[in-house]
């Protein structure tokens, strides 16, 4: 049997590790990108340079998005340069974390050519799209997820969540949602037991030991704010692109969410702050300068 020939478009932080697994494992692959640096990176690895998102449509059967918001995603898909409008491509897998409404209408567009869009956000941040250990949010027909499985494996752990189109978004939007609010929560409990003096390493012992250990504490804290280095791999103004669509879709089904707009402000003001490039666990920084403390370890 033939071997698929792949295209990945966007090979920003996240698409260029994970095309780079793909290109690892000899497999052929085409890419785009509005950034010459990131194109000639993979090229230099094995890929083969792309001029548009039309163009790896015309080459490859299996196509890969990893961008960074709907307009984006709308754009590279259904423009007049689009993937759309590819001679070859019968599948398009899409990381990105654009909403179930965008998801739902992007597929339908691809419909109408007979190409399946495959609705599959990931998480698990830069080390596990290195590492290949990324949970893979999947939502399309049972018997497209059973053909793609197997490639999909090779970025990490996959989860069929349902039929539809925007399924998998609603998950990966409720779970940055989570741990958004994760860093949030954790931030102001931290600043508060070091501002009364507690020493920030074993507040965080006593958390994972105990009922209040979260992603934050297990995790974001010890390698990116403890150390002062903010810089888990998230940015947050992706962040806040997600929590801002999170609520707005679920507004849409009628589900308020008094916490999630709360943790919504958080991000706006961190973005405010510290721009939209600095990273999420920025966040912490915020109620630091707030409160006068740090948390350092």
């Amino acid at each position: 049997m033939q071997q698929p020939v792949f295209g990945f478009v966007g090979i920003g932080r996240m698409g260029s590790l994970m095309s780079a697994r793909l290109l690892e494992r000899g497999h052929e692959v085409h890419v785009y990108d509005i950034s010459a640096p990131a194109v000639a990176a993979l090229t230099a690895q094995g890929a083969r340079a792309a001029t548009s998102p039309r163009a790896v449509g015309d080459a490859a059967d299996i196509v890969f998005l990893s961008l960074p918001n709907p307009d984006i995603v709308r754009e590279a898909s259904l423009g007049a340069d689009g993937l759309l409008h590819g001679g070859r491509v019968k599948r398009v897998v899409d990381f990105s974390t654009i909403g179930p409404r965008t998801a739902g209408s992007v597929a339908e567009s691809f419909a109408t050519r007979d190409i399946v869009y495959v609705d599959a956000p990931v998480s698990g941040g830069l080390k596990g799209a290195r590492e290949g250990t990324l949970a893979v949010m999947v939502s399309c027909a049972r018997a497209v997820y059973v053909e793609l499985e197997e490639i999909l494996s090779l970025f990490g752990k996959p989860f069929h969540l349902g039929e539809r189109a925007g399924q998998a978004q609603t998950m990966k939007l409720a779970n940055n949602l989570l741990a958004a609010a994760a860093i949030a929560l954790t931030s102001e409990a931290m600043v508060m037991g070091v501002k009364a003096g507690l020493d920030p390493k074993v507040m965080l012992e006593v958390l994972n030991a105990g009922s209040g250990r979260n992603s934050a504490s297990q995790d974001k804290f010890p390698r990116a704010i403890l150390p002062g280095t903010f810089d888990f791999g998230f940015a947050t103004g992706l962040s806040y692109k997600d929590v801002r669509l999170c609520i707005d879709e679920a507004e849409a089904m009628g589900v308020p969410m008094v916490c999630g707009a709360t943790v919504r402000q958080m991000l706006a003001v961190t973005n405010a702050m510290y721009g939209a490039d600095s990273d999420f666990t920025s966040m912490c920084k915020v109620i630091e300068s707030w409160a006068g403390v740090e948390v350092r370890g």
